[in-house]
């Protein structure tokens, strides 16, 4: 902890947090840890009794609501300043109305994650497309665009994944780049970055997570369990999947579409993400089944990472999200396609009774001279007790992430609407850094093909094992 000790940023506006969820819990006391925030200038703004009680253990104010399209400006106005800082870490409220809301008003805004209103995800008046996250991603971009410079930062998607892992990309590309021979100078703009991907033939990322906490009492039948919010799984798992599409890739897959709008650096899939199984690869276990659920991340680092336009770009990496979670989420899962996707009548987030475990998550850049290369995060559940109070493996991740958005938003705050990619990645890793356990890089002579038995009958590509088809289970 030494090393954050000096970290403390000064900060004296108020600020407005918007849920008090499994992230929530585990951000307030890295916040009142590393910001000149008395605690009577931070509210806790949520509907349910755990908002109450945390706020109390902790000194700051609460105020029950659940916000809505037809009540949010009327409750958050006179709770906000110009200057204030507005973090949204709830599920089914508008990440665009808040961040139209905030820039109207001069307030410092972050998310974890594009959300629309509720209901938003499952709109019958919406296709696929519409509601998708590429179609959020699209909307966050197009107010950059209406809106004049200068205008308060809002930070979109700036937890772990998205967020962080965008700025282990950055440092595994430094990486690789040193131990290939690569003595360009580092990257200074977009363009930059894409030229150095493309010179080390990285073809695929994977945001390559595995989560092996568990606790002692096992999931039961009509009960989804997680160690992070189970609202917001069982929202991203039944979407879509969604993918970065790769320059290389030979052909679309049969349940593969592209948007019709937009920048065009993704596709997505007619399944669901939470049963759309992958091949990926973690330190821990090796080669390992990942699920491909949607994340803003796979559509922000392809379209960072691209040279040309279109959807015959000169360069763009396949990228997309393999998350092996833990064993009890996994038989959720199973659970919830088998209802359907309706969701189970009873819910527990794992917290205080994990016993052991931890949570693996790095990216997995492939395709180029040595293979493949895991860098990430390797977080047992002791250390992340050890590090920081009310927080396993997996929040610890997200709100390391949280926490360094929100000091870099208070130290730039007129940057306007920004992605994680847009940001200074050192300056990001060095807050990270100590909250994340073992960060270490790893080499893998893995590939999709790699032990593929004979009694399985998938479609293969054996002259480029870096195709879509290779690494997608059917």
């Amino acid at each position: 902890m030494s090393d954050l000790e000096h970290v403390i940023q000064p900060f004296n506006a108020r600020l407005v947090m918007i849920g008090s969820g499994c992230i929530g819990k585990g951000v307030l006391p890295l916040l009142l840890r590393h910001l000149e925030l008395e605690p009577q200038r931070l509210l806790i703004l949520s509907p349910g009794e755990d908002g109450r009680l945390l706020a109390q253990e902790f000194g700051v104010s609460h105020q029950a609501e659940q916000l809505d399209q037809s009540n949010y400006e009327a409750v958050l106005d006179p709770l906000l300043s110009a200057g204030d800082f507005l973090l949204n870490l709830s599920v089914g409220v508008s990440s665009l109305s808040l961040i139209q809301f905030a820039q109207r008003k001069g307030v410092l805004y972050l998310d974890t994650c594009i959300e629309p209103w509720e209901g938003g995800y499952i709109d019958p008046d919406k296709s696929l497309s519409e509601r998708s996250n590429y179609a959020l991603r699209e909307a966050a971009l197009q107010l950059r665009g209406e809106s004049a410079q200068g205008l308060s930062t809002a930070m979109l998607t700036h937890g772990a994944n998205p967020g962080l892992v965008s700025h282990l990309v950055k440092q595994a590309l430094v990486n690789l780049a040193e131990d290939l021979g690569d003595t360009t100078p580092l990257p200074a703009n977009r363009e930059e970055w894409a030229q150095l991907a493309s010179r080390l033939n990285i073809r695929c990322i994977h945001i390559a997570e595995r989560d092996s906490q568990y606790s002692s009492q096992h999931k039961i039948a009509d009960e989804f369990v997680n160690t992070w919010s189970v609202d917001g799984f069982i929202s991203e798992g039944s979407q879509p999947a969604e993918l970065g599409w790769g320059s290389h890739e030979k052909a679309l897959p049969e349940d593969g579409y592209y948007h019709a709008f937009g920048c065009q650096a993704g596709i997505y899939l007619q399944r669901p993400g939470a049963s759309t199984r992958v091949r990926t690869w973690t330190p821990s276990t090796g080669p390992t089944h990942g699920l491909l659920v949607t994340h803003n991340e796979a559509l922000s680092i392809a379209n960072y990472l691209t040279l040309g336009q279109g959807r015959q770009p000169t360069y763009r990496p396949t990228v997309h999200y393999a998350y092996r979670p833990c064993d009890d989420a996994l038989l959720s899962v199973y659970e919830l396609a088998e209802r359907n996707w309706k969701p189970q009548s009873g819910e527990r987030l794992l917290d205080d009774e994990i016993l052991d475990g931890s949570d693996e998550l790095g990216v997995l850049l492939m395709g180029h001279a040595r293979n493949s290369y895991w860098y990430g995060s390797r977080l047992s559940i002791q250390q992340a007790r050890a590090l920081c109070p009310y927080n396993s493996a997996t929040s610890l991740q997200v709100t390391a992430g949280v926490l360094a958005g929100v000091i870099w938003a208070i130290r730039n705050p007129q940057r306007g609407i920004v992605e994680p990619d847009e940001l200074p990645f050192r300056e990001i890793l060095q807050i990270c850094m100590p909250y994340l356990g073992n960060v270490e890089g790893i080499y893998s002579d893995w590939t999709p093909l790699t032990g593929r038995h004979s009694l399985m009958p998938e479609q293969t590509d054996e002259s480029d094992p870096w195709q879509f088809v290779n690494v997608r289970i059917t």
